[in-house]
């Protein structure tokens, strides 16, 4: 069994500040331990349903997190990127039987973790089709698009909540929840069980059947904390501005949205 999974770090179970999550600040080697902890778990609970090779796209910032050494050894990491329109899943394809997201965070607007956004922090919100847009959202549908069925979710409780019914045999973990400007998170080891629990479980399942329905039409909007933001965004093709702060796409090709997403946002 191949498995893919990507990892990003908001939504590892201690993380609440910004400076954890950045290179350089003194808090960030005690959440980048955890979240290369809460990828070994995911891993070896895919080991156990039976994954004899595991792709991991580091997919936080940099995409230099994950320690390398503490990983089982049918494991490997794509460090780094290309700028591609799939970033945060860079590498799948359709030879891997199932996708895995660890660490994933709230959408931008939404209150369940302090860290919530969607690509960048210069938005106030994010949707697509009228619903919260996260980066689970997008990039579990552009490995749907490579046929690929995303099976496992970590990450806060508001996002497994705003998931919830996306896939069809999806399996969640929430390590933590939030509200405003605090976490209230699981004891990392623990956290740990319960990942390597629900990715076995997940992987475990008939497979049958797991691959979503990719929406026919998106209706993509964007608003922007600053309204010249607006204003630059609604050069890009395809954007029109709505109001002073929001600009909107119409398409039926889910590509042109991700697409769009390194210039607009």
């Amino acid at each position: 069994m191949r498995v893919f999974i990507s990892a990003d770090i908001e939504g590892c179970a201690w993380t609440t500040a910004w400076e954890e999550t950045q290179k350089g600040q003194a808090e960030y080697p005690a959440a980048v331990r955890q979240m290369t902890a809460e990828v070994k778990a995911a891993c070896e609970g895919a080991i156990a349903a039976g994954a004899d090779y595991i792709l991991i796209k580091d997919a936080h910032g940099t995409s230099r997190n994950i320690d390398l050494s503490q990983l089982p050894k049918c494991c490997e990491v794509i460090r780094g990127g290309n700028s591609s329109p799939i970033t945060m899943v860079e590498g799948i394809d359709g030879s891997f039987d199932a996708v895995m997201f660890v660490g994933y965070h709230s959408a931008a607007g939404r209150n369940g973790n302090p860290l919530s956004h969607t690509y960048t922090k210069s938005t106030t919100s994010i949707r697509l089709n009228g619903e919260p847009c996260s980066e689970f959202l997008l990039y579990s549908y552009a490995c749907a698009l490579a046929q690929v069925p995303t099976v496992f979710l970590s990450g806060d409780k508001m996002l497994i909540d705003d998931s919830e019914g996306l896939h069809p045999k999806l399996v969640s973990v929430a390590v933590k929840d939030g509200l405003g400007g605090y976490t209230r998170c699981k004891q990392p080891d623990y956290a740990c069980d319960l990942i390597r629990e629900g990715a076995e479980k997940a992987l475990k399942q008939d497979l049958k059947g797991a691959l979503c329905s990719v929406p026919e039409h998106f209706v993509y909007e964007v608003s922007f904390k600053e309204h010249a933001r607006a204003v630059r965004a609604s050069y890009y093709p395809g954007f029109v501005q709505v109001d002073s702060h929001t600009v909107r796409m119409e398409t039926d090709n889910l590509m042109e949205v991700l697409r769009s997403i390194p210039f607009v946002l």
